[in-house]
């Protein structure tokens, strides 16, 4: 009963401290909402093709000149205009000028494309196209050797104006930028609550509050478990929170198993609380146990992500990415929430509890050594 009321006392006065209501709630949603609109623009995998027109000169025969004024009137059904070069102008410098996609020249010996680096991807459209008329221009040629009635036959079998032949694959599920800085800010605020921790019970004594509860007829360990516990519950309602607007409000992804993400998030809260109490007392005074907690959340905060997302880090570099407890969270969400992968929360609970348990059991050594808290 001591340790359920000192738990809602510790929560009641967490609440009371506006400082610390706006940094754990307001910081990682506006954070949220200014990085994940800055960069929308890198998270974003599509690529748009518009209209693509193509200015050609035509030198060709009456024969090759009718099938290709009848291929181009095919292909402007698919977006791709071909537009006859008139009078003097200059086919490569329209293109230099980016005022047309490409320039073909075309002749009864064949075809010359002309492109530009700048339309990379529509001139390779173009290129692909022209490539399958000439194919099927050729074997109607070929067909005309044999068989002049069966020319007409061989132009027009296919697909009619489908040059451009779709296939969609499937591919694998990524976060956008809002999705990943939605997880990327709680998991980082969620290591905040070292901070608050490091000053649960070195602050008693700051206070001079220790004495005063070291002689209440209350056991030592009932007040460590309820200061313990009130921090755990006070990050968890925060982190919820979080969670909660960043759904509703910015419509972050947080999957088909949110029951499993939260667990996860919970332990990465219990690592937190555990690391900032066991610093508390690993550190010679509470301005040094704040210096270190800040700096390894910096740290964390910074290769693990937060700010900016890293890709495929390699040699030194991944190693200290695989460091960051942001890193192995994010990772683990990630693949929870895009590859239905539940088996990876295991690996990062497990690491988390046994992180948590290690300082965890710094601070209670280091307690019953002291007489009082």
């Amino acid at each position: 009963m001591n340790t359920l009321t000192i738990a809602l006392k510790e929560i009641k006065q967490t609440f009371r401290d506006v400082r610390t209501f706006v940094f754990m709630l307001a910081f990682p949603i506006v954070l949220m909402l200014i990085l994940g609109t800055a960069f929308s623009n890198v998270f974003d995998s599509k690529v748009s093709v518009g209209d693509i027109h193509v200015l050609y000169k035509n030198t060709a025969g009456p024969e090759l000149n009718s099938y290709f004024q009848s291929f181009a009137k095919q292909a402007g059904k698919s977006g791709v205009h071909f537009k006859l070069a008139s009078g003097n102008i200059d086919g490569k410098k329209e293109v230099k000028e980016n005022n047309y996609t490409a320039y073909v020249e075309i002749s009864d010996i064949g075809m010359k494309l002309y492109g530009s680096d700048r339309n990379s991807i529509e001139e390779s459209i173009v290129q692909g196209m022209l490539a399958a008329f000439a194919d099927k221009y050729n074997v109607a040629a070929a067909v005309a050797g044999v068989d002049t009635s069966k020319v007409s036959t061989a132009m027009t079998s296919g697909t009619g104006h489908d040059f451009i032949k779709e296939r969609s694959l499937q591919a694998a599920k990524q976060p956008g930028s809002m999705d990943y800085y939605a997880m990327a800010m709680t998991t980082m605020i969620a290591l905040y609550g070292a901070v608050y921790a490091s000053t649960l019970i070195r602050g008693e004594r700051v206070r001079n509050t220790a004495l005063r509860l070291a002689a209440a007829p209350v056991k030592k360990g009932e007040i460590f478990l309820g200061k313990i516990l009130g921090c755990l519950v006070m990050n968890a309602l925060c982190l919820l929170v979080v969670v909660g607007f960043s759904h509703y409000a910015f419509k972050a992804n947080w999957g088909d198993h949110v029951g499993i993400v939260l667990l996860v998030l919970l332990t990465e809260v219990f690592l937190a609380v555990s690391f900032g109490l066991g610093i508390s007392y690993m550190a010679k005074t509470g301005e040094a146990a704040r210096m270190i907690v800040m700096l390894v959340i910096q740290l964390s905060s910074f290769f693990g992500g937060a700010y900016f997302k890293i890709e495929n880090p390699k040699g030194i570099m991944n190693v200290i990415t695989q460091l960051s407890p942001l890193s192995w969270m994010n990772n683990a969400i990630t693949k929870i929430i895009y590859a239905n992968d539940l088996t990876a929360a295991i690996p990062t609970i497990s690491l988390n509890l046994v992180i948590s348990a290690l300082f965890l059991g710094i601070a209670i050594i280091s307690l019953n050594r002291r007489e009082g808290l």
